[in-house]
Formats: structure tokens, C-alpha cells, sequence
């Protein structure tokens, strides 16, 4: 079974207050390509602006630190069929890990059920976020990715610190926020898949989030 964790990306759609929303256009229409085309084949050829925090996105070391790995950079191994665990933390602001889960070398997911907020003004205040000290944990103990399905894996006060972002991105350990659909998930058994555009000089950038399960 195949699983989606990633929020559709629409014309105008709201991810992050201040940043803009994506504007989808055409560059070659269908009804112009029958010009180019032998009769009866006609395409469509679409066109994209947005920001690269727009949807369910993947944060890679650059993002944070001008000398960390970006989109580019950022090997496949860290991003695709890593195993995966979900923490569930429905009903708390500040989320704080268990010590004693195994965490090495997997995809951490922290489902929080924010996500049913999404698109709306409730998602952007008020939202549950990984306690500082968990993540300085994750980054020690080795985790291989972190994802969570709020608006940011860091409390947002205006000119706050980014303390889960800075010390997990400083290890290498890629974030992926704003997902959706972990409820779906087993606590663990699956694999999980977050992989963008090899794209130089960027630190974000949307993926297609999704876990296999046996």
C-alpha cells in the first residue's frame, strides 16, 4: 500500500504567511500546439512560479547554513526508502521524544494532526512544534530524516530562534514540514520517500511525500 503525505499544491494556495503563492500558468496551450503538431496531437506545456517553501516541503542543510549541502547535494540515501516511525503527539504544542525509541538511521515523523488545519488561519497560530532538546537528541542519536505535519518543526515567534532547524540541519539531517495523512501510517514497518529536483544553489523545495507499507 502506497500512502500520500504531501498537500496538493494549487494556484494562489497559502503555506506560510508572507510567502506567496505558487501562480501556475501555461506556456504552450493545447489549442496553440495544434499549430506545431501534425492534426489530431495536440500537448499542453505548463508553467510555475512559486516559492520553494510552498506545500509539503523538504529542507536540506543550505537552507540554514550557506556551506551545507542543497538540493543538489543532498544524497538519495538520505531521502528514499528510508525506514520509517511515526511519534504520535496529537493535543500537544511543544513535543518532546521518548528516549527510548530507536531512532538511528530512521525517517522520524511526528504526527501532531495539525495538518487538518491546513489552508486555513488556525494552521498558522498557536501550532505544535519539536521541543528543542528532542531535536538536539534526534541529531545525536543519528536520526536520518525528520518530518512533521505543522507548519514549522521550530516555535515561529517574530525574530525567534530556529533552534530544531538549526542543530538537526547542522548534522545533515534533512526536515520535510507541512505533511498531511500520518494518521494513515503503522507506527513503524514502512518506508518512506521525499526526494526533490536536484537543483543547485537551493536549500527547499517541494517533494511528493509518500510511504510504502507492506
Amino acid at each position: 500500500m502506497i500512502v500520500e503525505l504531501s498537500h496538493r499544491i494549487t494556484d494562489g494556495m497559502v503555506t506560510y504567511p508572507g510567502i506567496p503563492g505558487p501562480v501556475i500558468g501555461t506556456h504552450l496551450s493545447r489549442e496553440a500546439s495544434r499549430e506545431v503538431y501534425a492534426p489530431g496531437t495536440e500537448f499542453h506545456i505548463g508553467t510555475i512560479a512559486l516559492a520553494a517553501n510552498t506545500g509539503t516541503y523538504l529542507d536540506t542543510p543550505y537552507h540554514r547554513y550557506a556551506d551545507g549541502q542543497d538540493l543538489s547535494q543532498v544524497p538519495l540515501s538520505k531521502l528514499a526508502d528510508l525506514p520509517g516511525l511515526v511519534v504520535r503527539a496529537e493535543g500537544v504544542r511543544k513535543v518532546v521524544l521518548d528516549k527510548d525509541l530507536d531512532v538511528r538511521g530512521r525517517a522520524v515523523l511526528i504526527q501532531t494532526g495539525w495538518d487538518r488545519h491546513f489552508g486555513t488561519d488556525e494552521y498558522q497560530r498557536e501550532h505544535p512544534y519539536l521541543a528543542p532538546a528532542s531535536a538536539a537528541w534526534l541529531a545525536e542519536q543519528g536520526a536520518a530524516l525528520v518530518g512533521i505535519d505543522s507548519l514549522n518543526i521550530d516555535d515561529t515567534p517574530s525574530h525567534g530562534p530556529r533552534p530544531a532547524h538549526s542543530v538537526l540541519l547542522q548534522a545533515g539531517i534533512p526536515l520535510v514540514e507541512h505533511m498531511t495523512g500520518l494518521a494513515a501510517l503503522p507506527d513503524e514497518g514502512f518506508r518512506f520517500h521525499a526526494a526533490p529536483p536536484m537543483v543547485a544553489g537551493m536549500g527547499t523545495f517541494p517533494v511528493r511525500a509518500y510511504a510504502v507499507v507492506p
